[in-house]
């Protein structure tokens, strides 16, 4: 039987595919280094088998491929961070965009059914207009949007010159249980709940707010995000093409502290500070394409909240 090879599964995303396709009862190998995922992420399931490796070890991928059939590869395994990448681009553009073209060559040559790119709404950088549409110029800013958008052409044109049947998604502002609020590029979302929570139990601390508060993103659960993955896997029509994975609603900061405020009781105290240079004030996805397949995000993202707010209480020390 073959199996279903998830790229940094053990990861905040990767591990929620991970659950996802073990109650489709299908065989499932992480492939993670560990550099930010935990073994703890991944289901115990004898459905499961771990591989400790690097996508960007060339050698490694051709290895992983010799031993195991795949019939769906998705690739999540990313250095997410982009302060990261600024400061290494070196470094973070062997994982970035090496690693999706060993995965690619690899899965041409092994015959792979379907293989989904994890990309980001961070190729669009600061050009104006808004919702951003997949047709949209894009004006990556960072070593980490440039390699997301130089993997994503790869990963299409796969599909253009080898028939490997691929999809890109654009995962927007992605947030839900098991994202490290420690991380130095968490999201917003994480790092509010973590503070609320720990204010909430006596201890010391406050919320910094870069920026009026007003900007907005297009947050999306992380449940959703999984769900678009699994519906592209399957359709047809999304095969050769990019998608942008939101809700399609924009959130403010302050919307965000409000639902808190609603969830908790009460918020931390509030510092506003200087906007941080090269932020970007509004994003929005445009997400009819994916809606054409069949995608309605499934929780508002007060819905999202209240779940995450609660695994975070129950799974704070």
């Amino acid at each position: 039987m073959k199996r279903t090879l998830v790229t940094g599964g053990a990861g905040f995303i990767g591990s929620h595919l991970v659950e996802a396709l073990i109650e489709q009862k299908r065989k499932v190998l992480v492939f993670d280094n560990f550099s930010t995922g935990k073994f703890e992420n991944i289901p115990n399931s004898e459905l499961v088998h771990v591989v400790k490796g690097d996508i960007s070890d060339k050698s490694q991928v051709e290895n992983l491929f010799k031993k195991y059939q795949f019939d769906t590869v998705f690739h999540l395994a990313a250095v997410a961070s982009v302060a990261k990448s600024v400061e290494n681009p070196e470094e973070t553009h062997k994982t970035n965009f090496d690693g999706t073209l060993y995965l690619l060559q690899e899965s041409v040559k092994q015959g792979v059914v379907r293989f989904i790119f994890a990309s980001s709404a961070a190729v669009y950088g600061d050009l104006p207009g808004l919702p951003k549409k997949e047709t949209d110029p894009v004006k990556p800013l960072t070593p980490y949007a440039v390699d997301k958008y130089a993997s994503e052409r790869y990963v299409i044109n796969a599909y253009e010159l080898y028939g490997l049947k691929t999809t890109a998604l654009r995962f927007f502002n992605v947030f839900g249980p098991r994202q490290d609020p420690s991380s130095p590029y968490s999201g917003v979302i994480s790092i509010f709940v973590d503070r609320v929570i720990r204010n909430l139990k006596g201890e010391d601390v406050s919320i910094t707010i870069f920026g009026d508060g007003n900007q907005t993103r297009d947050f999306i659960f992380v449940k959703d995000v999984v769900k678009a993955l699994l519906l592209v896997e399957r359709s047809y029509e999304a095969v050769g093409k990019v998608f942008n994975t939101g809700t399609g609603k924009a959130t403010s900061l302050l919307n965000l502290l409000d639902y808190l405020a609603k969830i908790a009781g009460k918020l931390p105290p509030i510092h506003f500070e200087p906007p941080r240079k090269g932020d970007i004030k509004h994003s929005l996805a445009d997400i009819s394409e994916l809606k054409k397949i069949g995608f309605s995000p499934s929780f508002t993202v007060e819905e999202g909240l209240k779940l995450l707010f609660e695994w975070e209480l129950k799974h704070k020390d």
